[in-house]
């Protein structure tokens, strides 16, 4: 079988953490003897085919290279909402993006065009599929759907992409009741894969902090750090913030720190790697995650690989990942106390901390290794192909 992923957000080069999981999925579709192929956007130092780790990428211009800016940078929806210029590279992206589908459909011939995220890429997928007559698979991840609540707008593109879909998956229960109004079959629920030998539960000779919890996410309301702030207000003063990321609150939440007499205890770490983020989940005694309506919330899953319980509001996909009390404890949204007493819990109950970060590892490696992800979407891609030939 032959599946042409239309996507546009995938690594620029080996390694790189944009769209991972979607090369991980390809990676891993090989070992079930299904070949893919990548149509992805070109930015500025890209070659416009390559190979990485075995996967063939095709990306299409969609405007001069100083213009290639929507892509790569997780920034797409909120670019085009605040910036005429960016509706209309938008415009010729989706354009740019269904012909670049087609000429591959027709050259290479695919069993079926897989798009991840139906905005935009589902948009020029299904015109494409349409035309070619390949059968169609939509992938959502979570911020395609969130624009349908803040855009209604949008709401009857989203329609014909996934009515158009012979299936639709989602990466979170959350995600596929939200998108159920919009398709024409249930959406079936179908994570992404985790790199599972990345991350790891410490050796015997490494040592946890016990002390330390740790934030992974981008500095916005969304993913809800300023709450994470005011719950560390209420904890024992021994307790110390790691936050890695960045983002356009980073400043206003420094000076929230400042106000809240905890700047002393959190450590603004920026954007880091995606390679070092094993070791700094692994070493931390807690992962918070205070996001509201996420979703999937993936970095609660690599935190149980790395057996550190994860401590989230009760929100969104997360509690996909987390059950409350087995493998991670879940808290009333936006409840600042009860999340200080979670962690604070957690904290102290070495014994608690242990088990949780036990069983949530063994839940996480059944739910979203490489292996059961991509059998997961072997099974989708038949149902997709055998209904299209109905």
């Amino acid at each position: 079988m032959k599946a042409l992923f239309v996507t546009h957000s995938f690594p620029r080069f080996d390694g790189d953490a944009a769209g991972s999981f979607i090369l991980r999925l390809a990676v891993a579709l090989r070992e079930r003897a299904i070949d893919v192929r990548v149509i992805a956007p070109g930015a500025r130092g890209l070659a416009s085919s390559e190979v990485i780790q075995g996967v063939e990428v095709r990306r299409f211009r969609y405007a001069p290279r100083s213009r290639e800016t929507l892509a790569y940078r997780g920034t797409m929806a909120e670019d085009v909402a605040r910036s005429a210029s960016a509706k209309l590279a938008l415009t010729s992206f989706v354009a740019s993006e269904t012909l670049a589908v087609r000429r591959e459909a027709a050259a290479w011939k695919p069993d079926l065009i897989h798009a991840h995220w139906w905005f935009p890429n589902g948009i020029a997928a299904a015109t494409a599929s349409r035309l070619s007559h390949i059968p169609l698979v939509t992938t959502s991840h979570g911020t395609d759907l969130r624009l349908l609540s803040s855009k209604p707008a949008a709401r009857p593109l989203a329609r014909f992409v996934l009515r158009r879909s012979a299936r639709v998956t989602c990466v979170s229960t959350w995600l596929a009741h939200q998108a159920a109004p919009f398709s024409r079959t249930a959406p079936v629920v179908a994570p992404m894969p985790i790199d599972i030998d990345a991350f790891e539960p410490l050796t015997d000779t490494e040592a946890r902090d016990h002390n330390r919890i740790i934030f992974i996410g981008r500095l916005s309301e969304q993913k809800g750090i300023a709450l994470a702030l005011r719950a560390l207000s209420l904890m024992r003063r021994g307790i110390v913030l790691d936050v890695v990321g960045d983002g356009p609150d980073r400043v206003a939440l420094q000076h929230l720190a400042q106000e809240l007499g905890v700047a002393d205890r959190v450590l603004w770490r920026g954007h880091v790697s995606h390679s070092e983020i094993p070791a700094l989940l692994a070493r931390a005694a807690v992962l918070v995650a205070p996001f509201t309506e996420e979703g999937l919330g993936l970095v609660a899953a690599e935190a149980q690989l790395c057996e550190t319980p994860p401590i989230a509001f009760d929100s969104g996909g997360i509690t996909d990942v987390i059950t409350d009390g087995n493998t991670g404890l879940l808290v009333p949204v936006g409840d600042v106390t009860a999340l200080a007493a979670a962690v604070e819990r957690v904290v102290t109950q070495p014994e608690l901390r242990d088990r949780l970060g036990q069983t949530g590892r063994l839940a996480a490696l059944a739910t979203f290794s490489p292996s059961v992800v991509s059998a997961r979407y072997e099974s989708v891609y038949r149902e997709a192909t055998e209904t299209h030939a109905l």
